[in-house]
């Protein structure tokens, strides 16, 4: 295994036609960490994920992936590499065993029956081995394609949003499955538009607009944002947090502000005109607490700045 960071490039461009899908976009990954890639559809992640593992050639940028330089030695970066796409990729007319027995061939690998039951086993699909994976449910099948993706033993990992459409419990299941990959010296690199999943990860980037708005622990993220937030329970002179969220949005000092359930969620950078904008509901019936941001209030904030610089620019 090569010295250095798994994942260390800067200044990666990629442009289909008038889109620049990718811009100036660097990131540094350690070996053997869980690396949160985030950012609104769109925003140029699965691209990026592409030009990582050697599928797409950058337009420019430079960099090394396992050792390897991103540009010139994309073959040799493929074959270390697991990629787990958005869409299930397998065969639905096989099963499991028959999809991962040609996996193997694919791969070229040695002891391809050895390594199949391995990851049958590893990943509980032992009772549907012979189960046609078009019969597979949503989480059956993210198992499926895990065990696909790392039955060659990758160093690194790249996951595409890989827990679209599963239920909690599978989610859960599966990030169990990422941590004891990575504790085994596996890098992961993967997208997410889940907060809960992001907080799993040992750090996030979060990436709109085709570059990197944010980087660092999910706690640095926070810390980094400057925002200060309240929370409010209840409701005075008959309105409650729908109709208060309504009210506050738009005015100095209030970045943000929605209901979630009975709780109203106000956030902003402006500590004196967030406070003034709330103050006329400090009133009895209504419980007002500062409390932490949270990432999705980082990340709604970011994508209001790349707004408003847009308009900017126009």
């Amino acid at each position: 295994m090569s010295p250095g960071p798994a994942i260390d490039v800067q200044g990666l461009n990629k442009s289909f036609g008038a889109l620049h899908a990718v811009r100036d976009f660097g990131i540094t990954v350690e070996r053997g960490s869980i690396c949160g890639f985030l950012g609104p559809n769109g925003a140029g992640k699965t691209t990026t994920l592409r030009m990582l593992c050697g599928l797409l050639t950058p337009d420019a940028g430079e960099g090394t992936v396992l050792g390897l330089d991103v540009i010139r030695q994309a073959r040799q970066i493929k074959t270390r590499v697991g990629y787990m796409t958005q869409k299930f990729s397998l065969y639905e007319d096989l099963s499991i065993e028959q999809n991962l027995i040609f996996t193997a061939r694919v791969h070229s690998l040695d002891r391809r029956r050895e390594r199949v039951d391995a990851a049958i086993t590893q990943l509980g699909l032992e009772a549907r081995r012979r189960q046609l994976a078009g019969t597979l449910s949503g989480g059956w099948k993210q198992r499926l394609a895990l065990a696909g993706s790392t039955l060659h033993e990758p160093d690194l990992l790249l996951l595409d949003e890989p827990t679209a459409g599963v239920d909690p419990e599978a989610r859960r299941t599966f990030w169990d499955e990422i941590h004891a990959l990575a504790a085994d010296g596996m890098t992961v690199l993967v997208s997410t538009h889940y907060m809960d999943e992001a907080e799993r990860c040992h750090e996030i980037a979060y990436i709109a607009g085709g570059r990197t708005l944010a980087r660092g622990t999910a706690e640095a993220v926070i810390d980094q944002s400057g925002l200060i937030t309240f929370h409010a329970v209840g409701q005075v002179e008959g309105i409650g947090a729908d109709k208060l969220a309504v009210r506050l949005r738009g005015m100095p000092g209030v970045d943000m502000a929605a209901a979630f359930g009975t709780t109203l969620h106000v956030s902003g950078r402006d500590r004196r005109g967030l406070e003034l904008a709330i103050a006329p509901y400090r009133k009895p019936g209504i419980a007002w607490t500062e409390t932490r941001p949270t990432l999705e209030d980082v990340f709604i904030q970011l994508i209001a700045d790349l707004e408003a610089e847009k308009r900017d620019a126009a």
